[in-house]
């Protein structure tokens, strides 16, 4: 085998999503680098894999890296895998690879699974545009300011959580992006209890939270985009509201241009609401 980088996608539940190319790559590798070798330890035992596993996650020091640099300038293959899916995919390894493509190494990606794409295959929302966030901040502030700054992202947002910050996100993405947005649960993906549902974003919340099975597992959590507005199409009140707040301290356009940011209407449209309320 090759001197370089293997990237090796593994199963994100069902051990059969493991291709033929990535068994081989493993088993003929130098040295496989692991985020958790506990985990992988099983996979590779599953499969009768023997290579030898070496740690490589994010806390990983930089020493680390230059020492799988140093092997594989050697001569060696080393095969990068995380816990589940496709590495760097919300996953430790951009170093490693930035590293070995500075060095001239050879970085060879292998597809395979990935739970956000594998997600967004079956939800039922746009799928011809996509915004991947991974995890959002685990505090409720600071998550509901990045929904806001995600609140006009043209195409479907896909985010990773935790399955006990499901319930919370969900009450969060409510608040910042309201009741009726369309947006998808997609849980345990491969795996026996593979649950995926479609629905609003206020429906969602209430499934989730109603039911702690849902609150269980990997998840992602799907959101639409924001709606095209037709012409003409009303201003909710609290928009309205904030509109004409925003105008006694800011110069009118410029209270525009922020609340069609907010609602995703014509920023002129709302310039002219203001004007006509003169």
């Amino acid at each position: 085998m090759e001197r370089g980088l293997y990237i090796v996608p593994t199963p994100i539940g069902n051990l059969g999503d493991m291709t033929q190319r990535a068994l081989e790559t493993l088993a003929q590798a130098t040295l496989i680098a692991a985020e958790d070798t506990r985990h992988s330890k099983k996979l590779l035992a599953h499969y009768g894999i023997a290579t030898p596993l070496t740690g490589y996650h994010e806390h990983s020091e930089p020493e680390v890296t230059q020492r799988l640099l140093e092997r594989m300038v050697a001569g060696d293959a080393i095969a990068l895998v995380s816990d589940a899916g496709t590495p760097l995919v919300s996953d430790p390894g951009f170093r490693l690879v930035r590293a070995a493509q500075e060095a001239g190494i050879p970085v060879v990606p292998l597809p395979g699974p990935c739970a956000a794409v594998t997600a967004l295959s079956a939800a039922g929302l746009p799928s011809d545009r996509f915004f991947f966030e991974g995890f959002l901040p685990a505090k409720s502030g600071a998550r509901r300011s990045r929904l806001q700054a995600l609140l006009s992202q043209q195409g479907t947002l896909i985010i990773y959580e935790a399955p006990h910050r499901i319930a919370a996100t969900l009450e969060d993405a409510v608040q910042v992006m309201g009741d009726d947005r369309e947006a998808a649960v997609a849980r345990e993906l491969s795996k026996a209890f593979e649950t995926i549902r479609r629905g609003t974003l206020k429906d969602l919340l209430s499934w989730v939270a109603g039911d702690r099975n849902q609150q269980r597992g990997e998840l992602v959590l799907l959101i639409g985009p924001m709606p095209e507005p037709s012409a003409g199409a009303p201003l909710a009140e609290r928009d309205q509201r904030l509109l004409y707040r925003l105008a006694q301290e800011l110069p009118p356009r410029k209270a525009a241009a922020i609340v069609a940011d907010h609602t995703g209407q014509r920023s002129r449209d709302l310039y002219g609401l203001l004007v006509e309320g003169e």
